[in-house]
C-alpha cells in the first residue's frame, strides 16, 4: 500500500517537487497536495503579465487538471489547511475534513507585508502576490485609477508595469536609493530607473511613506517629507514574510522561516519543508530557483537517494517591466575584486563581470541578458578564466571560448 504523503501549499515549489517525486518514486507514495488559492498551481511570476493583458490565467497554470491525475495525485485547492496534528499524523481542513500522513511537506510559501502606517486599512489599498490580488488589481486597471505601488523591488515593478501597461496612472515609490537594490548596482539600478519610466510609469526614489490618507477610502499618500501623491488606489509589494503560523503552531521549529537541515527534514519527525517558507542555513531565499533545487533534493531524499542541499547561489534572471534583468553572485565585488564593465545608456545596456582570485564571482546585466546563464554556470563552477577568456567573456560565450581555445 502506498505511503501517504501530504503537501500543505498548491505553488510553484509543491507542483515542482510533486513533478520530481513522479520522476522518481511513483506509486510508492499516496500524494495528497492542499492549496487555500481556488485554481490549481501557477507559474507566479507570470502574474505581471496577467495584469498587463499579455498571458491569461489558464496559460500560466503550471500542470493540466489531467496531469495531475494521470499521476495519482488529489489536489484539494481552495481550501485551506487549519491545523497539524502531529501526534494524530492529521492535517485538518478549514472545511471541517482531516488528512492523514505519514510524510508531510509544509511548502506554504510567503504573504505580501503591508506597511505598519496610518490609512494602510483604507478601502483601495491592495497587495500584490496572487492571481487574487491580480484580479482586484485588473478591476483598478480597467478604471484607469491613478495608483500608487509602494517598493521597488521585483514585485513593486511587476506590478506598476502591469498597471501602465492595462491603462492606469502609475506612481511607484521606493525608500532606498536606486531600484532593486538587493540585486542590482547603482548603475544598473539607475537604467533601470530610466527604461521603467520610458514605459510610462513615474519612479519616486527616496520615499518615505508617511501615511496613506483619505475619507473612507483612499485619496493619497503623503511621505515623510510632506510630499502629496494623489491616489485612486495604493498597491503594497513592499517584502514578504514566510508563512509559518501553521507549522510554529504544531510545534515545529522555526525562525524567520520554519528551520531545515540539508535534506529539508525539520525539527518534527517526518516533517519537511522547501521554498520561500523554508530557512536554510540562516536564509530564506524568496525565490523561484532554490524552491527547485529544494524540491529536487527533497524528492531523491524521499527516494532513498543521497543529494543534500548545500544553498543556493542567488541569481535573478527575469524580464523586469519589461527590461531584461539579470544578477548573480558577489556583483557588488567590493573587496579585492575587479570589476569589468559595459555601459552604453543610449542602447539600454548595462554589463558588470566582478572577478576575483581569477574567478567569475558575481554578474549584472541590464538589457543584453543572453549569456546569463553561461556567466551563472561559471560562477557555480568556479571554472578558471584565463587570460584569452577574460579579456572576451564581456562579449559574449561564442567569442570568449573560441578566443581561449
Amino acid at each position: 500500500m502506498s505511503e501517504p504523503l501530504v503537501v500543505i501549499g498548491n505553488g510553484m515549489a509543491a507542483a515542482r517537487f510533486v513533478e520530481e517525486m513522479a520522476k522518481r518514486a511513483l506509486g510508492r507514495y499516496a500524494i495528497a497536495v492542499i492549496g487555500d488559492e481556488p485554481r490549481l498551481a501557477y507559474n507566479r511570476v507570470l502574474l505581471s503579465a496577467v495584469l498587463a493583458g499579455e498571458a491569461t490565467s489558464q496559460e500560466i497554470e503550471l500542470k493540466t487538471a489531467a496531469w495531475w491525475r494521470d499521476r495519482g495525485v488529489t489536489v484539494t485547492y481552495g481550501c485551506a489547511a487549519s491545523s497539524i496534528d502531529l501526534a494524530g499524523r492529521t492535517v485538518h481542513l478549514a472545511n471541517g475534513t482531516t488528512v492523514p500522513f505519514s510524510k508531510l511537506v509544509i511548502a506554504t510559501g510567503s504573504s505580501a507585508l503591508r506597511l505598519p502606517v496610518t490609512g494602510a486599512d483604507l478601502a483601495g489599498v491592495h497587495t500584490f502576490r496572487d492571481s487574487r490580488d491580480v484580479d482586484q488589481l485588473i478591476d483598478l486597471a480597467n478604471a484607469q485609477k491613478r495608483t500608487v505601488v509602494v517598493g521597488g523591488g521585483l514585485l513593486g515593478l511587476e506590478a506598476a508595469y502591469g498597471l501602465a501597461k492595462a491603462g492606469s496612472k502609475v506612481t511607484l515609490l521606493h525608500l532606498m536609493d536606486r531600484l532593486m537594490e538587493r540585486q542590482l548596482d547603482a548603475p544598473a539600478g539607475a537604467l533601470l530607473k530610466r527604461l521603467v519610466e520610458q514605459k510610462g510609469v513615474e519612479v519616486i526614489l527616496g520615499a518615505n511613506t508617511k501615511q496613506i490618507f483619505g475619507e473612507g477610502r483612499v485619496q493619497g499618500v503623503e511621505l515623510v517629507d510632506g510630499r502629496i501623491i494623489d491616489a485612486d488606489a495604493v498597491i503594497f509589494a513592499a517584502g514578504i514574510r514566510p508563512n509559518v503560523a501553521l507549522a510554529k503552531d504544531a510545534g515545529v521549529p522555526v525562525n524567520r522561516g520554519i528551520v531545515v537541515d540539508d535534506q529539508l527534514r525539520t525539527g518534527a519527525e517526518g516533517v519537511y519543508s522547501l521554498g520561500e517558507c523554508a530557512e536554510h542555513r540562516g536564509t530564506c531565499y524568496g525565490l523561484v530557483e532554490p524552491a527547485y533545487e529544494q524540491a529536487r533534493v527533497l524528492a531523491d531524499h524521499l527516494a532513498d537517494g543521497s543529494r543534500s542541499y548545500p544553498g543556493s547561489v542567488v541569481a535573478t534572471n527575469l524580464k523586469v517591466s519589461g527590461v531584461s534583468v539579470f544578477s548573480a553572485g558577489d556583483f557588488l565585488g567590493e573587496e579585492n575584486a575587479e570589476a569589468l564593465v559595459f555601459n552604453d545608456a543610449r542602447r539600454g545596456t548595462y554589463k558588470k563581470l566582478v572577478l576575483r582570485d581569477g574567478l567569475l564571482a558575481g554578474a549584472v546585466l541590464v538589457g543584453d541578458t543572453q549569456d546569463a546563464l553561461w556567466y551563472l554556470e561559471l560562477i557555480r563552477s568556479q571554472a578558471p578564466i584565463g587570460p584569452d577568456m577574460r579579456a572576451d567573456m564581456m562579449f559574449g560565450r561564442a567569442l570568449a571560448e573560441r578566443r581561449a581555445a
